[in-house]
């Protein structure tokens, strides 16, 4: 059971890393928590099953399609909300403010359109296979791989590639790098999609594994606490934290109640707030991405 347990908090842990190292490169850019990221997950869940059940699209595809779907409307929140208060030089405060109003617009918009009733992802089975005495959901197994192997193209990307140098350049200083000649709005854009991006693959996984419904984005506040409790502003701190929360939250669930899941997770929060602040990886605010 301990094993069972463990691969389905790896799993849930895995889905709230994606949506947590979206909020770490956000943060790490423009110093300010993107509530509006959660509803973005959302939107590429619902894009994924509508493309399966109105076009009757093959799973595959409409996972592909949900995803950049996704990105383009976190791409457009950038544009169309975020880089006109940057460019007007007003408080931070004001793009969180910004972010909250466009995550009730989502969310309303979502549940004018689709209704308030939960979707089921069609032609998943809960298909299952035995390891040793342990026995694995398939689709556990399936989001743990996804999971895994985009958050090390995403870190190998930041850490080992010229977009990762512009990225972490620009998160350093963005004034400094506009005067070095970095068009820094650009990679604002591209951190914007590929955030965007990753919260339409942890909302599809997310929509698989349990429902679609238009307040689904709200999940996003457990990634939020991975990336404090990591270290807001890193993304390898953001991993560590959705894997530590999703671990505990299964456990906690199995072994004691799932009424006290959520519980230790807050908890857990405040502890790291008023014992370590900067984080599990130690990562102060001036150090970024």
């Amino acid at each position: 059971m301990f094993i069972q347990q463990l691969v389905n908090g790896i799993s849930v842990g895995g889905i709230y890393a994606l949506m947590a190292t979206g909020y770490a490169l956000i943060y790490s850019l423009l110093g300010f928590s993107n509530w509006a990221h959660g509803d973005v997950a959302m939107i590429g869940a619902y894009i994924a099953i509508q493309s399966v059940l109105l076009a009757n699209m093959p799973l595959p595809f409409a996972v592909i399609i949900g995803v950049a779907g996704a990105g383009f409307f976190s791409f457009l929140n950038e544009k169309v909300a975020y880089k006109r208060i940057r460019d007007n030089n007003s408080p931070t405060m004001f793009l969180m403010i910004a972010a909250m109003g466009l995550s009730i617009i989502y969310q309303n918009a979502a549940l004018n359109i689709f209704g308030s009733k939960f979707k089921i992802f069609p032609g998943l089975s809960a298909t299952s296979f035995n390891m040793g005495n342990a026995t694995l959901g398939l689709l556990d197994v399936i989001s743990l791989a996804v999971s895994l192997a985009s958050l090390v193209i995403l870190d190998i990307t930041i850490n080992h590639t010229k977009l990762g140098l512009g990225i972490r350049t620009v998160a350093s200083n963005p004034y400094t790098a506009s005067l070095m000649g970095i068009n820094i709005d650009r990679y604002f854009s591209i951190v914007f999609l590929v955030a965007g991006m990753y919260a339409g693959c942890a909302g599809i996984l997310l929509g698989m594994k349990y429902t679609v419904y238009p307040t689904m984005g709200n999940v996003a506040l457990k990634a939020f606490i991975a990336s404090v409790l990591g270290g807001l502003g890193s993304v390898r701190g953001a991993i560590v934290g959705a894997l530590i929360i999703g671990i505990m939250e299964v456990m906690v669930t199995a072994y004691l109640s799932s009424g006290l899941r959520d519980l230790f997770t807050f908890v857990l929060l405040i502890v790291i707030l008023l014992v370590k602040p900067s984080g599990l990886m130690g990562v102060q605010v001036e150090d970024k991405a």
